[in-house]
């Protein structure tokens, strides 16, 4: 929970605004795995290692990678048979820092459950300084192994640009063509009994869905005026933009709707600086304080 890309906002001053707080994305790692080298096979059971000499099993390898706390762990396919794979396979990652932490974990795919081959790990910074290409040595529980892997690595920066939303250089599947971030302030005008109001505020764009925490009253909190202060990020891809679905910002209470506006994709790319913030009407009185950034991405020289 405390580490890169995760962060706690601690209010020392309950005037702070958010949205001026609030530390965007640094950029896009596009990494792509090469190829393994040196690997002699996983360390097996006693069980496994008799099966291996019997069947003369070689390692069906496979990649997964991450960077730091990030949920988005990319798997690569599994290279069948081979003691030197290669895979030469791309995946697009968002970068907060620039010291969070690149991870690679090989693999043996088995149907009797899958073997840890070896694992590395290295920085952004350290990657980008290296110029962009590491051969990782692997280690297996904290032991230095011979097996090594390729990485190519690079880094695109976050603009607020509209074109690379449209670039054909970033239309393979899956690739990012930008992101989109969803800053939730705070709900204002809020009617009802108290003790009952049970306010939320949910985003939806294209079939992705977030929410904030749902607020309740007690002393010292302005249950009709609540404080969310939450962001969301919305990795996008050129499938996804060439959609332009709108954001749709709901109002909830409990798990109900009480209310929403539909902002469109277009809007947001015509605003200033492809930044809209506003308190977006939500019905019965209410309004939702949120801004909606899009960020293009751009390679860095």
């Amino acid at each position: 929970m405390a580490v890169l890309p995760n962060r706690f906002l601690v209010k020392l001053d309950a005037n702070n605004d958010y949205f001026k707080t609030y530390q965007h994305h640094v950029g896009v790692l596009r990494v792509t795995v090469e190829k393994a080298t040196g690997i002699s096979g996983p360390k097996k059971s006693g069980a496994k290692r008799l099966l291996q000499k019997i069947v003369k099993d070689v390692p069906d390898c496979y990649c997964k990678v991450n960077v730091g706390a990030d949920k988005d762990v990319w798997r690569t396919s599994t290279v069948k048979n081979k003691l030197e794979p290669a895979w030469n396979e791309t995946h697009d990652f968002l970068v907060m820092d620039h010291e969070q932490v690149l991870a690679v974990d090989v693999n043996d795919e088995d149907l009797g459950g899958d073997d840890d081959i070896g694992v590395a790990a290295i920085t952004v910074k350290q990657l980008l300084l290296a110029g962009g290409t590491q051969e990782l040595a692997l280690s297996h529980d904290g032991q230095p192994t011979a097996a090594k892997v390729g990485l190519r690595a690079q880094f695109y920066k976050l603009v607020p640009d509209a074109a690379s939303f449209s670039s054909a250089d970033h239309g393979a599947d899956g690739r990012l063509c930008g992101l989109a971030t969803v800053l939730v302030g705070s709900a204002l005008g809020l009617q009802g009994d108290r003790d009952k109001l049970n306010p939320s505020v949910r985003v939806t764009w294209a079939d992705q869905t977030f929410a904030t925490a749902a607020k309740t009253y007690s002393p010292g909190v302005d249950i009709f005026n609540p404080s969310f202060d939450q962001a969301f990020n919305i990795p996008v891809t050129a499938a996804a933009a060439s959609k332009a679905a709108a954001f749709r910002v709901s109002l909830l209470s409990g798990k109900d709707e009480a209310g929403g506006v539909d902002i469109p994709f277009a809007d947001v790319l015509g605003a200033p600086g492809l930044t809209l913030e506003q308190k977006f009407d939500v019905g019965s009185g209410a309004v939702v304080r949120a801004c909606i950034a899009l960020r293009g991405i751009q390679l860095a020289q």
